[in-house]
């Protein structure tokens, strides 16, 4: 039988339904789950040995939830993945605003009509998507905001007391009992409200202006907070963080190939990009490599934290900085390039909070420095790192296989690269430095011509974050041009050794 055709109270006893609690319906699906071997929280990267195997722990133990981590760290896409561990639909009475069990009802409201009805109670099925509640903790929020209050409307409307039950107004943990109920940024909410909570937490019922009423709500509360350090907005008050049974910490990609699927996947690319504006792994890593050196930079709160938001935006901007120079060059396709980076500033700017040293630097200035610092340790993940040919006291120089490069442009050589130029210019320009094209093909032999063309850049821009060459960026353009001293600090044919 087709459980929502069953339409009344009696029906729903005769069929031998059997009410579980919230956390017990979850603790049983996910239990289904896990000897299905079911991934239980899809599209989570990253978790796997460490923030889902404790969420899945302390929903076996039917507890409430503490997230604490930095901010985009997938602790809210996490609480909203939960209700996928409800069952699919639950009876309630029918009109109930507080999803009352006819078995066990709470209100006022569901207690007359069962006694009124009896077995003809009307039964109504809701779906687990509807058994979800959510808030943003913010200073304005209040207790009626959250649990309740008295409605002198309804009262009036009514004709009723202001001691009748019935002229009370729900908040919103009411309106989810038997689901699942976040609060997000958990200190922001005032101290004096968060003290509201604890009964909720301890007993299970609320109290609305001293009405003595007890309501037994049967909610899974999960919590999500940024550490508690992060600025002087607020903090959880010791007793409510005592009430919260399991907190876990969760994290950022701990590697770059982990950072890499995560853009890709949550990466909002239009479908008219997809086919004719590529993306190679080297510029992938830089993009991801932003975000990994934003996170160490001393010029960077990181207590803030670098959301995983970063290099998600910045990828997208990639993607249409490539698009926008094949638009005006009436090009069919192209390859995103090196130099297509500085589309993806705007990006970095406006997601990373500086420190008062990066304040002094600048938003923008500090925007390029990442950059730099991310192109420096791609760099050398691909190639022979420069540093290595330096000649040190006691010890014989290596051969420098960036020698004929740097010596290009000590002749007075340079390049120009404009952030427009078509891939015909792109390709004659890196073409025309000598022993450009020998190195790469020399460590790249299976490469495409496409990917030799961005390995050839990006020596160009790993040369100049060495400080091997001279790199100009300005807004429409970036140029190549030899540094002076290059001849002194590195072995291209110079006999003087450098002293360490």
């Amino acid at each position: 039988m087709n459980i929502k055709n069953i339409q009344t109270f009696g029906q729903l006893k005769k069929s031998g339904y059997k009410t579980k609690t919230v956390k017990e319906e979850i603790r049983q699906n996910l239990i289904g789950k896990l000897q299905k071997k079911e991934i239980t929280f899809p599209g989570i990267v990253g978790y796997d040995d460490t923030v889902i195997p404790d969420t899945e722990r302390a929903l076996l133990s039917r507890h409430n939830i503490l997230f604490l981590g930095l901010r985009g760290q997938a602790k809210t896409r996490m609480a909203r993945q939960m209700t996928s561990l409800l069952d699919e639909y639950i009876p309630i009475v029918a009109g109930s605003e507080v999803n009352d069990n006819p078995f066990d009802p709470l209100s006022r409201h569901a207690r007359d009509l069962l006694s009124e009805k009896g077995d003809d109670t009307p039964i109504e099925w809701i779906h687990r998507d509807a058994r979800y509640g959510e808030k943003l903790a913010t200073p304005d929020v209040s207790v009626a905001d959250l649990i309740g209050d008295i409605d002198p409307i309804k009262a009036a409307n009514m004709k009723l007391s202001y001691a009748d039950e019935r002229v009370i107004h729900f908040g919103i943990i009411p309106r989810s009992n038997r689901g699942i109920f976040v609060i997000n940024e958990l200190p922001d909410l005032q101290a004096r409200i968060q003290v509201g909570l604890f009964n909720i937490l301890q007993e299970g019922d609320i109290q609305i202006r001293g009405f003595k009423v007890r309501m037994p709500l049967d909610i899974l509360f999960v919590f999500t907070a940024n550490p508690e350090d992060y600025t002087n907005r607020g903090s959880i008050v010791t007793p409510l963080k005592d009430r919260i049974e399991s907190q876990i910490i969760t994290h950022y990609p701990k590697t770059l190939e982990t950072s890499l699927l995560i853009t890709e996947q949550e990466a909002n690319v239009h479908a008219e990009q997809l086919g004719k504006i590529h993306m190679t792994d080297v510029i992938k890593r830089l993009i991801e490599q932003v975000s990994f050196e934003a996170r160490s930079s001393e010029l960077v709160d990181k207590k803030s934290g670098v959301s995983a938001r970063l290099t998600i935006a910045a990828y997208e901007n990639a993607v249409s900085a490539g698009e926008r120079r094949a638009i005006i060059n009436r090009e069919k396709e192209t390859y995103v390039r090196i130099a297509d980076l500085l589309g993806i500033v705007p990006a970095i700017t406006g997601k990373v909070e500086l420190v008062y040293e990066g304040e002094q630097e600048g938003p923008l200035q500090v925007a390029y420095n990442l950059l730099d610092k991310a192109t420096r340790t791609i760099f050398a993940s691909y190639f022979p790192n420069p540093d290595t040919f330096k000649k040190r006291k006691g010890q014989a120089a290596q051969e420098n296989p960036y020698r004929s490069i740097i010596q290009w442009f000590d002749k007075g050589n340079s390049l120009q690269f404009l952030q427009d130029a078509t891939d015909q210019q792109y390709e004659a320009q890196l073409y025309s430095v000598d022993g450009l094209h020998a190195i790469v093909k020399a460590s790249y032999k299976n490469s495409s011509a496409k990917e030799i063309l961005q390995l050839m850049e990006l020596v160009l821009h790993g040369l100049a974050a060495y400080s091997l060459i001279s790199k100009k960026t300005l807004e429409n353009e970036t140029h190549f041009s030899d540094l002076l001293g290059t001849m002194m600090n590195f072995n291209v044919g110079s006999e003087e050794s450098e002293e360490e």
